[in-house]
C-alpha cells in the first residue's frame, strides 16, 4: 500500500513538469538540487537522532525521504520559484501556506496511515525548519543570479555556444 503510495507521490509530481517553461526548469534546477542536497542531509542528520520513525525502520525512512525530497519537494519547489521568483512577499506567503499545509493536516495524515511518526521533533518544528529552508534557497537564487553573466554580455556564437564579448569602455 504504502510503495503504491509512494510511487503515485512521484509520478504525480513529475507529470506536472511537463506544464513548467523549459527555461524555468533550468534556471531554478540548481536551487532546487541545493534544496534537495539540505533535505537530504536533514535525512541524515534525523534519523539517527530518532526524530522520527516508521515501519521497517531506516529503510522505509530512506524510502520515505527520498520519495519526498524527488518527488513533490523537488518539483514542489521548483513551481514555487517559477511562480513565485522577484515576488518575496508572494513567495513568503506560498511557502508560509505550503510549509504550514506540511507541518499540520499533511503530516497528521502521514501519520495516520503509517508512512511515519514524529518521534523527537514536534510539528512546529517541521514548519520553522521548512520555512528556514525557503528563505535559504531564496538567497542561493538570488547569489546565482548575481553570478549570471548579463544578456547585454552574451553574443550567440555558432552552434549554440556562449561567448563573452568584452564590454566597451569608451
Amino acid at each position: 500500500m504504502l510503495a503504491f503510495f509512494r510511487i503515485g507521490l512521484i509520478l504525480i509530481s513529475w507529470g506536472t513538469v511537463f506544464f513548467l517553461p523549459k527555461k524555468s526548469f533550468f534556471k531554478y534546477l540548481p536551487v532546487t538540487l541545493f534544496s534537495c542536497l539540505i533535505i537530504l542531509i536533514e535525512y541524515l542528520f534525523g534519523a539517527p537522532r530518532k526524530w522520527w520513525k516508521a515501519k521497517g525502520g531506516i529503510k522505509t525512512i530512506a524510502n520515505n525521504g527520498l520519495t519526498f525530497t524527488f518527488g513533490p519537494y523537488f518539483i514542489g519547489n521548483l513551481w514555487i520559484f517559477h511562480l513565485t521568483y522577484r515576488k518575496f512577499w508572494l513567495y513568503t506567503l506560498l511557502n508560509l501556506m505550503l510549509d504550514y499545509l506540511l507541518a499540520y493536516p499533511l503530516n497528521a495524515f502521514f501519520e495516520k496511515i503509517n508512512l511515519y511518526k514524529l518521534n523527537k521533533i514536534k510539528p512546529i518544528h517541521l514548519f520553522l525548519l521548512s520555512l528556514a529552508y525557503s528563505f535559504m534557497n531564496y538567497g542561493f537564487q538570488i547569489i546565482l543570479d548575481k553570478n549570471q553573466p548579463t544578456e547585454q554580455k552574451i553574443q550567440q556564437h555558432g552552434k549554440g555556444k556562449l561567448v563573452l564579448r568584452p564590454q566597451n569602455n569608451d
